[in-house]
């Protein structure tokens, strides 16, 4: 297997509001852009050639890639008129792909971190002779996901909806978000209109006799559709739980990019990452939290499990747990800002003006 499709979709809105200008996988994860990981992964598992697939803002991903030679890839960009779902919008890059009628063809999602032999995907996929192959993954709560079960050669079975009762929990299994298809299934996919592969594809293969199979992946898996989530698998990659040939650096508990500053008695720990031109003070502590480049933590502040944007202020003894910081904001000295908190770009709030814990 040596080609691929990369679907970008949606505007990645629950990040904001960290920044009105950058899309969800341009946003630093490790240092690096989002999508960066995605490419370097699917170049290490043997793929050449990459068709991007987007239904917004290609003009930012390709001034960055370029024709992905840097990354040993051959990269081209297909942005959608209108949303056409997950299905169409393979269906709708479909002519930039060189594979023959019976050749795989990796197709994964822009949204998700995952540890995936893909290379061990490709294998099964052509070892059952399928049309269709899942990555499938087990979560501990099912209720939130559609769930794919199996039968006992991995063979998919059904697809099916969100459980709204206990007895519907019929497998713990749910689709990870990678797919290698037979290059000829691609163009059974309607054109020109949104097709979803989860409720009309995969479905209508299935009752159509064809083969589609599963494997039970059960390494890193984390969906980035939130913040929260976006600041742990940036974290992850640092740490080394999720694998990524793209982190600038070595694994360990802090990732600290060139013309950062840290002061010798600052702590970071727990997969922090300190971009460019960023600068920790003395006696501040970080944990767990993504600094982009050019911002500021004054002295004594206390920042856990949290996204500070580009050129963001944090002043002196404030504590934020679980919070976005968009780019340009500043958070006055003694402030504390809870999880879910969020404040927008260029934003600014007065010394002391957020308190949770009582004066004294």
């Amino acid at each position: 297997m040596t080609e691929a499709i990369l679907l970008v979709g949606g505007k990645g809105t629950r990040l904001r509001p960290l920044t009105v200008y950058t899309p969800k996988p341009m946003v630093r994860a490790a240092g690096v852009p989002f999508l960066a990981h995605q490419l370097a992964r699917a170049r290490a598992a043997g793929v050449e050639h990459i068709v991007l697939a987007t239904s917004y803002l290609a003009e930012v991903f390709e001034p960055y890639f370029g024709d992905g030679s840097a990354l040993g890839l051959h990269i081209e960009y297909v942005t959608e008129e209108e949303p056409l779902g997950t299905g169409g919008a393979i269906r709708n890059v479909a002519s930039r792909l060189r594979a023959g009628p019976d050749d795989p063809v990796l197709v994964f999602n822009g949204d998700i971190l995952t540890g995936l032999d893909i290379r061990a995907l490709v294998r099964t996929h052509e070892d059952a002779g399928a049309d269709v192959s899942l990555h499938l993954t087990k979560v501990t709560d099912p209720r939130a996901y559609g769930l794919v079960p199996t039968d006992a050669d991995g063979r998919v079975l059904a697809f099916l909806e969100k459980p709204q009762t206990p007895e519907e929990i019929v497998t713990d299994q749910i689709n990870a978000g990678a797919y290698v298809f037979r290059r000829s299934v691609i163009d059974t996919i309607p054109v020109g209109r949104p097709v979803s592969v989860e409720r009309e594809t995969f479905p209508g293969l299935l009752a159509a006799g064809a083969r589609l199979q599963g494997l039970v992946d059960s390494t890193y898996w984390l969906d980035l559709g939130t913040p929260a989530a976006f600041v742990r698998g940036s974290a992850d990659l640092v740490l080394g739980r999720a694998p990524s040939p793209a982190v600038p650096g070595r694994t360990g508990d802090r990732l600290v990019l060139p013309t950062a500053r840290v002061a010798p008695d600052a702590k970071l720990a727990g997969g922090t990452v300190v971009g460019e031109g960023a600068f920790v003070a003395e006696g501040a502590r970080v944990f767990g939290s993504t600094i982009l480049p050019g911002a500021v933590i004054e002295p004594g502040a206390v920042i856990t499990d949290s996204l500070i944007g580009t050129r963001a202020r944090i002043g002196r003894r404030s504590v934020l747990t679980g919070t976005v910081i968009g780019d340009d904001a500043i958070v006055g000295a003694d402030n504390e800002l809870h999880t879910g908190a969020r404040i927008w770009c260029n934003a600014q709030i007065p010394a002391g003006a957020v308190r949770f814990s009582p004066d004294h």
